[in-house]
Order: C-alpha cells, then sequence, then structure tokens
C-alpha cells in the first residue's frame, strides 16, 4: 500500500436548524469579532439574517461582507481581506456557495498581512498563519467547505487556484435546512459538480489517491445518485436535501485528497470566458471526458458505476464504464441542464482557444487516467458542441 496524507476541516458539524448555534461556536473558535462573508443572492433569501440573529444573540460583533461575485476575480478577494483587516476581525465566516466560501478562505489567509495572493497561487505555496475560519454551504455541490483549493479567476479570465492544507477550515457547518429554498437548475448543476468531485477523486492518478478517498467517493455517489433528481423536482424534502448535503461534503473530502482531474480543467475556461455556473460548465464536458479516458482505462469507471446506478451492476464490466458515461447524460438531462456548448451560445471558432486555455491547467490533467494533448481537448469540446 502506497503511503498518503489525508487532511479534512478539524470539525464537521451536520444537523438541522445548526446554523442557530452558529453564534455559541464563533464565540468558542474566533472569539467577538468576525467577518461574515456572502454574496447579494444569499442575502436576499433571508439565510443572512439567521446567520446574523445567531450571531448578535451571542454577543458577537458582525462585520458583513456582501460583495461576492460568481467566478470571483482578484480585486473581490483583496476587498474581502481589506474589510477583515479594517474590522480588526478575529476570524471569518464564509456562508453560501463555493465562490462565498472560496473568498472566506482567501481573506482569512491574506488578511494577517504574512503573504500576497500572488505568492499564495500554485499547490503548498500558502504558508499561513490565517485567521480563525468557520465555513457554511448553502449549496450541495462545491465540497469547498472541507477542501484546500480556493479558485480565483484572475485578469485574463483564467481561473488559478491556492491549494494548501492551510485554508482548510476550523469547522464544516453543514445544515441541510438552508438548502431547502435551493432553485431546481442549482440544484442540478451543483448535484453534478459533487458527482464530478467523487468520479475523477476515485480515478485520479495522484500519488495520493487512497483508500480513504476512494471509500467516501463511493458512499458520495450513492447518496447523490440516488437523490439528485429527486431534489431537483422537490426540493423541499429535508431527508432528500440531506443526502444532497452530505453526499457533497464526502465528495470534496475525497477530492481535497485525491485531486481532481481533466474534467475540471476543461470545465474551467468555460467558467472563465462565459460565465457560466461551474458545476453546468463539468456537466457539459463530463460524458465526453470520460468516455476518452475509457477508452483506455475504463476500469476505476466500471468500478464506481454502481455505486451511482446499481442497475450497472448486472453489465459486463467492459461496457459497464460506458454505460456509466451514458447514464450521467441522461441525468444530467433528466435535471434540465443544458448538453451541449452549442446551447449555451458559445461560437465554434472560440473552442480552439479553449483547448489552449484548459492545457495551462497542469495542476489537473497531471492526475486524469489518459494523458490530455491540445487536440485531445480540442476534439473534447467539439465532442460536447
Amino acid at each position: 500500500m502506497n503511503p498518503f496524507t489525508f487532511s479534512t476541516a478539524a470539525s464537521v458539524r451536520f444537523g438541522a436548524g445548526l446554523i442557530s448555534q452558529l453564534g455559541e461556536m464563533v464565540k468558542e473558535t474566533i472569539g467577538t469579532r468576525v467577518l461574515l462573508v456572502t454574496d447579494p443572492g444569499m442575502v436576499a433569501t433571508g439565510i443572512v439574517d439567521k446567520a446574523l440573529a445567531a450571531l448578535k444573540s451571542s454577543g458577537v460583533e458582525v462585520r458583513l461582507f456582501q460583495d461576492v461575485q460568481a467566478d470571483p476575480p482578484e480585486k473581490v478577494v483583496m476587498l474581502c481581506a481589506e474589510a477583515a483587516i479594517e474590522h480588526g476581525s478575529y476570524g471569518v465566516i464564509g456562508l453560501g456557495g463555493g465562490s462565498s466560501l472560496d473568498v472566506a478562505k482567501l481573506a482569512a489567509l491574506l488578511a494577517p498581512g504574512t503573504e500576497t495572493l500572488k505568492d499564495a497561487f500554485g499547490v503548498g505555496n500558502a504558508k499561513g498563519p490565517r485567521l480563525p475560519l468557520i465555513l457554511i454551504p448553502t449549496t450541495s455541490g462545491t465540497g469547498s467547505e472541507v477542501t484546500p483549493i480556493s479558485i480565483v479567476t484572475t485578469g485574463t479570465n483564467e481561473k488559478m487556484g491556492v491549494v494548501s492544507p492551510v485554508i482548510i477550515p476550523d469547522i464544516a457547518l453543514l445544515d441541510p435546512e438552508l438548502t431547502l429554498g435551493l432553485p431546481s437548475h442549482i440544484t442540478a448543476a451543483t448535484g453534478i459538480d459533487a458527482m464530478v468531485h467523487a468520479i475523477e477523486s476515485y480515478a485520479s492518478t495522484s500519488e495520493n489517491n487512497n483508500p480513504i478517498s476512494r471509500m467516501l467517493a463511493e458512499k458520495a455517489l450513492g447518496l447523490m445518485g440516488s437523490s439528485l433528481l429527486s431534489a431537483v423536482q422537490d426540493g423541499s424534502d429535508l431527508e432528500t436535501r440531506s443526502a444532497m448535503l452530505l453526499g457533497s461534503l464526502l465528495a470534496g473530502q475525497a477530492f481535497a485528497n485525491s485531486p481532481v482531474a481533466a474534467v475540471h480543467a476543461l470545465a474551467y475556461p468555460l467558467g472563465g470566458h462565459f460565465h457560466i455556473p461551474h458545476g453546468l460548465s463539468n456537466a457539459l464536458v463530463l460524458p465526453h471526458v470520460l468516455r476518452f479516458n475509457a477508452e483506455t482505462n475504463p476500469e476505476p469507471y466500471a468500478a464506481i458505476a454502481p455505486y451511482a446506478f446499481p442497475k450497472l451492476a448486472e453489465v459486463g464490466e467492459q461496457g459497464r464504464a460506458l454505460a456509466f458515461c451514458d447514464e450521467l447524460q441522461k441525468l444530467s438531462e433528466a435535471c434540465g441542464l443544458q448538453q451541449s456548448l452549442r446551447e449555451m451560445d458559445i461560437p465554434e471558432d472560440v473552442l480552439p482557444k479553449l483547448a489552449d486555455d484548459a492545457m495551462n491547467q497542469t495542476r489537473l490533467l497531471v492526475n486524469n487516467p489518459r494523458e490530455v494533448t491540445r487536440e485531445d481537448a480540442l476534439a473534447i469540446y467539439q465532442a460536447a458542441y
């Protein structure tokens, strides 16, 4: 058995209504001055008010930063860090989707003033220290609440990552009640995103691919495969929402330690250039990347397929990997997601540029079960068109 390292949040707290205990957790972990990081959409839902009420009832002084954008640019990250410094925050809370959690991570990292964002980009470059950090996801997809990764959109519309165990939070607080109002299209896109995390983690060629990550990926796919379509069709069922949120967490823990690969590498340029939500970007390229990989390395996909789709256990191993690709595409379509780049009004003549940009995602492509050339990337985009 190969040596490996497995890291996750120091504390994971899961339960319906748990947001009401946020003030107590903050006083235990952070203190009495905190920056709350979120976005305008979250403010409009009323969820932020619940968090503020819980904090204020415990005597915690809060500075609200609500300017997070999807695919957050560097400028937003810097403004958030400056807000923490100006407020004298003792710690940071991230509340919302993956973008809010990613910005909160970096605000906590940059506020002490010991390193710059430029120096932190890349794998293992962020050293800390950071401010204490609590992350509260309100979608069931990114898994950012337990990952050492924060993704930022640079000035050239490319995505760059800060990857370091330093930015794993002290507490991941998961309250499935916060996901009850999630619109069906967001439920669908973030759910597919979480399934991609589990699939790519399981098949990753990273030296740190490990038995714990594979076990978590299997359980995550089982939870999400059985609940995603139901959650899209009826988002008010708390048990279904709980299964989705827990599945997302487990997938996040899996890929935090056994990193993702070419699906994400080809999805990032779609978000960077066309501001397509990350989960939908993944869904658009997922079946085409997996079919490409399965041509030479079908084993991991054949092994994990029955966890998501139990009926595939009856399919012979040779055909199971491709059947898995087909079932994932059918699920995406049944959830109402667009199925082609053409549907997203992406010009066909931009596909070569997307392929060029995807090849810059070397930290991801190195984990793919099959080598991806620039010509391969272009062919995958053409298949997805």
